[in-house]
């Protein structure tokens, strides 16, 4: 990011000052979506990719920002400091996001890019814009177990002042086993993009595949790229989207991204990047209580999370 680019982001950022707060939900389809997306959403759902676009589908704080951050370097060749050239965000849209500055309008960006271009998206399967299945996109679906991914939300809705308001931590929970968190329900999400993975060719990762073996996992992703890269790049790819460095790459960790939209005083945005942080949150009661929606959310899938590896 050059000079005057870091300058304006500033001056963005000051101007947005008053038009921060705390969006409300409005249903499109069912989902519950922020009311900056659900107002634009016929541009949204308009929106007509190029085949060679790749999409990277997530439920929030599901390993989006990992993932991004592997893609780029698989696309030039481990290049650190060509993916360094700016924020991940403004490197890899994010498809509906309509926000104040300093956070960019996904479409907005997009119609500046030249295909093929890597596109991120939160949407559920069902809310996902036509052309990227009608044009046979390649689609990247990352998940993490509900438990983990639940404390990750929660951490980061307290800090991004335009998330809803989480309450407290034992509301939350309920929150999320109804589906009333931004992008829906988590149960639906997964269960919908793996249900059709097959038919859309969609390559489905875990975030905890990815967390005990990188280098399987990123070796997977470059060949549903049809890529070949040399060990010794694949192992600097690795090495560069562990989550000590990328937490340290200030390109990759959202921290030009500060007040007032992200409070990283109270949470960062990359907090700890762990399997198994809920035993950390749950209480032994409200484990079992998730244990036993969870069965009956989950029923007739066979999905294999794991919450400890």
């Amino acid at each position: 990011m050059s000079e005057e680019e870091k300058i304006s982001m500033s001056d963005a950022i000051e101007k947005a000052r008053d038009a921060i707060y705390r969006f409300p939900l409005i249903p499109i389809r069912g989902i519950p979506l922020m009311n900056h997306i659900a107002n634009n959403w016929d541009s949204i759902w308009a929106f007509q990719p190029h085949p060679s676009d790749l999409l990277i589908a997530t439920y929030p704080k599901a390993g989006t920002t990992w993932t991004q951050e592997i893609v780029d370097l698989l696309l030039h060749n481990g290049d650190a400091e060509i993916c360094r050239r700016a924020p991940t965000i403004i490197r890899i849209p994010f498809l509906e996001i309509f926000s104040p500055p300093p956070i960019p309008s996904g479409i907005d960006l997009l119609k500046k890019m030249d295909p093929p271009r890597v596109i991120k998206t939160h949407l559920p399967l069902q809310l996902v814009p036509t052309g990227f299945w009608g044009n046979k996109c390649k689609v990247i679906y990352v998940a993490r177990n509900a438990k983990d991914n639940m404390v990750s939300y929660y951490h980061f809705d307290r800090m991004n002042q335009t998330q809803p308001e989480p309450g407290p931590w034992d509301g939350y929970i309920h929150k999320f086993m109804r589906g009333e968190l931004a992008w829906g329900s988590w149960y639906d999400h997964v269960k919908d993009y793996w249900e059709e993975r097959d038919k859309k060719s969609i390559l489905f990762l875990f975030y905890e595949d990815m967390k005990e073996n990188p280098r399987r996992e990123v070796e997977r992703i470059m060949h549903y790229l049809d890529m070949s890269l040399s060990d010794d790049v694949i192992n600097h790819i690795v090495e560069l989207t562990s989550f000590k460095v990328m937490k340290e790459n200030p390109m990759a960790n959202y921290s030009f991204i500060a007040g007032p939209v992200f409070d990283h005083s109270i949470s960062p945005f990359m907090r700890k990047g762990e399997v198994g942080d809920w035993a950390n949150h749950f209480t032994p009661e409200q484990s079992k209580m998730f244990d036993e929606d969870y069965a009956k959310q989950m029923k007739g899938t066979d999905i294999p999370f794991r919450t400890q590896i």
